[in-house]
């Protein structure tokens, strides 16, 4: 028995070692954070100056162009915020459209673009079609449908007529113009004629 107890002690010692070591690790587990969660700050995490960014079709022609000053991306909106944006829509069998602003956002994983700031859209002029411009402090884009949007105060240049109003949309695959609740709407004579119509809240220019 004398001859055991030493082996004994050394092996109780041994366990006490092992329970002291676990427990100082999951004592340091406990207290430390490890790899603790990112902050969500409104802080970029990348930029990029005087850039370009097309978009192509599957037969690898170009349909859509965005420009600008400066770009930065904000992880905790995962938008990115454009200065002087630019934005060009030139998709086959439909017009060029051109889109400006003060500044600029692409967001919805660069399903919408929102112009901010003495916003300005151009639909250029075609054999078939006449010069469309509209105006507005915020124009909102859609890309992928061809479409430009506002609830915002309006203006619409058709050719020689204007029209104002509480929000419009222009859907530029099917040329389809609405100005909502318009409040002073001025077709020329001529436009008039041509569309063999009187003033409209909707129409095709």
């Amino acid at each position: 028995m004398k001859d055991r107890l030493p082996g004994l002690v050394a092996v109780l010692l041994l366990g006490l070692l092992v329970l002291g070591t676990w427990w100082a690790s999951d004592y340091a587990l406990r207290s430390i954070q490890i790899d603790p969660p990112r902050r969500m700050t409104h802080e970029r995490d990348s930029w990029a100056k005087q850039f370009v960014m097309v978009r192509t079709d599957p037969r690898g022609h170009a349909i859509d162009r965005l420009e600008g000053t400066t770009m930065e991306h904000f992880p905790d909106t995962d938008n990115y915020e454009i200065t002087a944006p630019r934005a060009v829509g030139h998709k086959p069998n439909s017009p060029i459209t051109v889109g400006t602003a003060l500044r600029g956002t692409l967001d919805q994983h660069g399903d919408r673009i929102v112009l901010d700031g003495n916003a300005h859209l151009q639909r250029l002029p075609d054999a078939e079609h006449k010069q469309l411009d509209v105006r507005s402090e915020q124009l909102i884009i859609e890309p992928n449908k061809d479409l430009v949007h506002t609830d915002l105060p309006a203006l619409v240049v058709n050719g020689n007529s204007t029209m104002r109003g509480q929000g419009m949309r222009y859907d530029n695959r099917t040329r389809q113009l609405t100005v909502k609740a318009a409040s002073d709407v001025k077709i020329s004579g001529e436009d008039q004629a041509n569309s063999n119509a009187g003033p409209k809240k909707a129409t095709k220019p």
